[in-house]
Protein backbone atom coordinates (compact mmCIF):
# COMPACT_ATOMS: atom_id res chain seq x y z
CA UNK A 1 0.00 0.00 0.00
CA UNK A 2 2.86 2.28 0.92
CA UNK A 3 4.59 1.53 -2.41
CA UNK A 4 1.41 2.40 -4.31
CA UNK A 5 1.26 5.72 -2.46
CA UNK A 6 4.85 6.55 -3.40
CA UNK A 7 4.25 5.65 -7.04
CA UNK A 8 1.13 7.83 -7.17
CA UNK A 9 3.07 10.72 -5.61
CA UNK A 10 5.86 10.41 -8.19
CA UNK A 11 3.36 10.28 -11.06
CA UNK A 12 1.63 13.42 -9.80
CA UNK A 13 4.95 15.25 -9.49
CA UNK A 14 5.94 14.28 -13.03
CA UNK A 15 2.58 15.42 -14.41
CA UNK A 16 2.82 18.72 -12.51
CA UNK A 17 6.36 19.35 -13.79
CA UNK A 18 5.26 18.53 -17.33
CA UNK A 19 2.36 21.00 -17.13
CA UNK A 20 4.67 23.68 -15.76
CA UNK A 21 7.15 23.20 -18.59
CA UNK A 22 4.48 23.55 -21.26
CA UNK A 23 2.68 26.49 -19.67
CA UNK A 24 2.30 29.21 -22.33
CA UNK A 25 3.83 32.62 -21.80
CA UNK A 26 2.42 35.98 -22.79
CA UNK A 27 3.83 38.63 -25.12
CA UNK A 28 4.39 40.78 -22.07
CA UNK A 29 6.71 38.12 -20.67
CA UNK A 30 8.42 37.09 -23.89
CA UNK A 31 8.98 40.61 -25.23
CA UNK A 32 9.25 42.56 -21.99
CA UNK A 33 11.85 44.97 -23.40
CA UNK A 34 9.47 46.04 -26.17
CA UNK A 35 6.89 47.12 -23.60
CA UNK A 36 9.54 48.87 -21.51
CA UNK A 37 11.14 50.90 -24.32
CA UNK A 38 7.98 51.44 -26.42
CA UNK A 39 9.81 51.96 -29.75
CA UNK A 40 7.94 53.97 -32.36
CA UNK A 41 10.28 54.38 -35.34
CA UNK A 42 12.04 51.43 -36.99
CA UNK A 43 14.94 51.42 -39.42
CA UNK A 44 15.21 48.25 -41.53
CA UNK A 45 18.74 47.18 -42.45
CA UNK A 46 19.41 45.18 -45.65
CA UNK A 47 19.28 41.44 -44.89
CA UNK A 48 22.37 39.36 -44.21
CA UNK A 49 22.31 36.72 -46.95
CA UNK A 50 23.92 33.40 -46.03
CA UNK A 51 22.08 31.53 -48.78
CA UNK A 52 23.23 30.72 -52.31
CA UNK A 53 20.32 32.66 -53.80
CA UNK A 54 21.76 36.05 -54.75
CA UNK A 55 18.29 37.57 -55.28
CA UNK A 56 17.05 36.62 -51.82
CA UNK A 57 18.48 39.74 -50.16
CA UNK A 58 16.50 42.19 -52.29
CA UNK A 59 13.37 40.01 -52.26
CA UNK A 60 13.28 39.97 -48.47
CA UNK A 61 14.28 43.61 -47.99
CA UNK A 62 11.42 44.96 -50.07
CA UNK A 63 8.82 43.01 -48.08
CA UNK A 64 9.83 43.63 -44.44
CA UNK A 65 8.35 47.11 -43.89
CA UNK A 66 4.68 46.44 -44.65
CA UNK A 67 3.90 43.94 -41.84
CA UNK A 68 5.71 46.21 -39.38
CA UNK A 69 3.57 49.15 -40.49
CA UNK A 70 0.46 46.96 -40.17
CA UNK A 71 1.54 46.19 -36.60
CA UNK A 72 1.49 49.87 -35.69
CA UNK A 73 5.05 51.09 -36.23
CA UNK A 74 6.51 53.93 -38.27
CA UNK A 75 9.12 52.50 -40.65
CA UNK A 76 11.68 54.75 -42.31
CA UNK A 77 11.60 54.50 -46.11
CA UNK A 78 13.84 51.55 -47.09
CA UNK A 79 14.74 53.19 -50.42
CA UNK A 80 15.86 56.49 -48.84
CA UNK A 81 17.59 54.65 -46.02
CA UNK A 82 19.44 52.49 -48.53
CA UNK A 83 20.67 55.53 -50.48
CA UNK A 84 22.04 57.20 -47.35
CA UNK A 85 23.67 54.01 -46.08
CA UNK A 86 25.34 53.43 -49.42
CA UNK A 87 26.73 56.98 -49.48
CA UNK A 88 28.15 56.45 -46.00
CA UNK A 89 29.54 52.99 -46.93
CA UNK A 90 27.30 51.49 -44.26
CA UNK A 91 25.25 49.21 -46.49
CA UNK A 92 26.31 45.89 -44.93
CA UNK A 93 24.24 44.95 -41.88
CA UNK A 94 27.08 42.68 -40.73
CA UNK A 95 28.97 45.84 -39.73
CA UNK A 96 26.35 46.86 -37.16
CA UNK A 97 24.52 43.81 -35.87
CA UNK A 98 26.97 43.46 -32.97
CA UNK A 99 27.99 47.13 -32.72
CA UNK A 100 26.57 50.29 -31.18
CA UNK A 101 23.41 51.50 -32.92
CA UNK A 102 23.36 54.98 -31.43
CA UNK A 103 24.22 56.55 -34.82
CA UNK A 104 20.88 55.32 -36.18
CA UNK A 105 19.08 57.13 -33.39
CA UNK A 106 21.17 60.27 -33.81
CA UNK A 107 21.02 60.63 -37.60
CA UNK A 108 17.76 58.87 -38.49
CA UNK A 109 15.70 59.28 -35.32
CA UNK A 110 15.21 55.51 -35.16
CA UNK A 111 14.21 53.88 -31.88
CA UNK A 112 15.02 50.37 -33.08
CA UNK A 113 16.91 48.70 -35.92
CA UNK A 114 15.58 45.61 -37.70
CA UNK A 115 18.12 42.98 -38.72
CA UNK A 116 17.25 39.92 -40.79
CA UNK A 117 19.36 36.91 -41.72
CA UNK A 118 18.66 34.52 -44.58
CA UNK A 119 20.08 31.13 -43.67
CA UNK A 120 18.47 29.24 -46.54
CA UNK A 121 16.45 30.06 -49.65
CA UNK A 122 16.19 27.20 -52.11
CA UNK A 123 13.95 25.48 -54.62
CA UNK A 124 13.09 22.16 -53.03
CA UNK A 125 10.78 19.64 -54.69
CA UNK A 126 7.66 21.43 -55.88
CA UNK A 127 8.17 24.47 -53.70
CA UNK A 128 10.41 27.09 -52.12
CA UNK A 129 12.06 26.63 -48.73
CA UNK A 130 13.19 29.63 -46.68
CA UNK A 131 14.89 29.86 -43.30
CA UNK A 132 14.87 33.43 -41.98
CA UNK A 133 15.89 34.91 -38.63
CA UNK A 134 14.88 38.36 -37.32
CA UNK A 135 16.44 40.45 -34.54
CA UNK A 136 15.13 43.89 -33.58
CA UNK A 137 17.57 45.83 -31.41
CA UNK A 138 17.16 49.08 -29.50
CA UNK A 139 19.00 52.06 -30.99
CA UNK A 140 19.11 53.52 -27.47
CA UNK A 141 20.43 50.58 -25.42
CA UNK A 142 21.54 48.03 -28.03
CA UNK A 143 19.43 45.40 -26.27
CA UNK A 144 17.44 42.81 -28.20
CA UNK A 145 13.76 43.78 -28.14
CA UNK A 146 12.39 41.07 -30.42
CA UNK A 147 13.84 37.88 -31.88
CA UNK A 148 12.11 35.21 -33.93
CA UNK A 149 12.79 32.87 -36.85
CA UNK A 150 10.72 31.08 -39.47
CA UNK A 151 11.43 27.92 -41.47
CA UNK A 152 8.77 28.21 -44.17
CA UNK A 153 8.05 25.88 -47.07
CA UNK A 154 5.86 27.37 -49.79
CA UNK A 155 4.21 24.36 -51.42
CA UNK A 156 3.65 25.06 -55.11
CA UNK A 157 2.52 21.57 -56.11
CA UNK A 158 -0.91 21.26 -57.75
CA UNK A 159 -3.51 18.57 -58.06
CA UNK A 160 -3.66 17.43 -61.68
CA UNK A 161 -6.96 16.30 -63.17
CA UNK A 162 -5.13 13.95 -65.53
CA UNK A 163 -3.24 10.79 -64.70
CA UNK A 164 -0.17 8.92 -65.86
CA UNK A 165 2.54 10.66 -67.85
CA UNK A 166 0.26 13.52 -68.91
CA UNK A 167 -0.63 14.28 -65.29
CA UNK A 168 3.02 14.17 -64.22
CA UNK A 169 4.05 16.43 -67.11
CA UNK A 170 1.31 18.92 -66.23
CA UNK A 171 2.43 18.97 -62.60
CA UNK A 172 6.06 19.61 -63.59
CA UNK A 173 5.07 22.38 -66.00
CA UNK A 174 2.81 23.97 -63.40
CA UNK A 175 5.58 23.85 -60.82
CA UNK A 176 8.04 25.47 -63.23
CA UNK A 177 5.62 28.32 -63.84
CA UNK A 178 4.76 28.74 -60.17
CA UNK A 179 8.39 29.10 -59.09
CA UNK A 180 8.73 32.31 -61.09
CA UNK A 181 9.92 35.46 -59.36
CA UNK A 182 6.41 36.34 -58.14
CA UNK A 183 6.30 33.14 -56.09
CA UNK A 184 9.68 33.93 -54.51
CA UNK A 185 8.29 37.32 -53.55
CA UNK A 186 5.27 35.62 -52.00
CA UNK A 187 7.55 33.28 -50.03
CA UNK A 188 9.36 36.33 -48.62
CA UNK A 189 6.12 38.07 -47.70
CA UNK A 190 4.67 35.03 -45.98
CA UNK A 191 7.85 34.34 -44.00
CA UNK A 192 7.92 37.95 -42.84
CA UNK A 193 4.28 37.84 -41.79
CA UNK A 194 4.76 34.63 -39.79
CA UNK A 195 7.68 36.19 -37.93
CA UNK A 196 6.23 39.66 -37.33
CA UNK A 197 2.67 38.54 -36.53
CA UNK A 198 3.80 37.93 -32.93
CA UNK A 199 5.36 41.35 -32.33
CA UNK A 200 3.75 43.54 -29.63
CA UNK A 201 1.60 46.14 -31.35
CA UNK A 202 3.05 49.62 -31.86
CA UNK A 203 1.80 53.12 -31.12
CA UNK A 204 -0.33 53.36 -34.25
CA UNK A 205 -2.26 50.16 -33.58
CA UNK A 206 -5.55 50.07 -31.63
CA UNK A 207 -4.03 47.19 -29.64
CA UNK A 208 -1.10 49.32 -28.44
CA UNK A 209 -0.10 48.47 -24.85
CA UNK A 210 -3.19 46.29 -24.44
CA UNK A 211 -1.86 42.99 -25.77
CA UNK A 212 0.38 42.07 -22.81
CA UNK A 213 -1.72 39.03 -21.99
CA UNK A 214 -1.89 37.72 -25.56
CA UNK A 215 -0.26 34.29 -25.67
CA UNK A 216 3.11 34.58 -27.42
CA UNK A 217 3.92 32.33 -30.36
CA UNK A 218 6.90 30.02 -30.58
CA UNK A 219 10.23 31.73 -31.17
CA UNK A 220 11.13 29.29 -33.92
CA UNK A 221 8.25 28.76 -36.34
CA UNK A 222 8.13 25.92 -38.85
CA UNK A 223 5.26 25.99 -41.35
CA UNK A 224 4.24 24.50 -44.68
CA UNK A 225 1.83 26.72 -46.61
CA UNK A 226 0.15 27.07 -49.98
CA UNK A 227 0.19 30.32 -52.00
CA UNK A 228 -2.65 32.74 -51.24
Amino acid sequence: MKNAYYILTIVCCVLFASCSMTQPITRGEQYAKMYEEKPITFLVMPPINNSTNVEAKDLLYTSISYPLIESGYYVLSPMLTMEILKKESAYDAEMFVNSSLSMFQKYFGADAVVFSEINSWTKKGFGIETDIHFIIKSAHTNEILFERSCDLYLDLSTQSSGGGLFGAAAAILSSAVNTAITQHIQAARMANRYIIRDIPRGKYSPEYMSDHQTIAGEKDVKVRVKPN
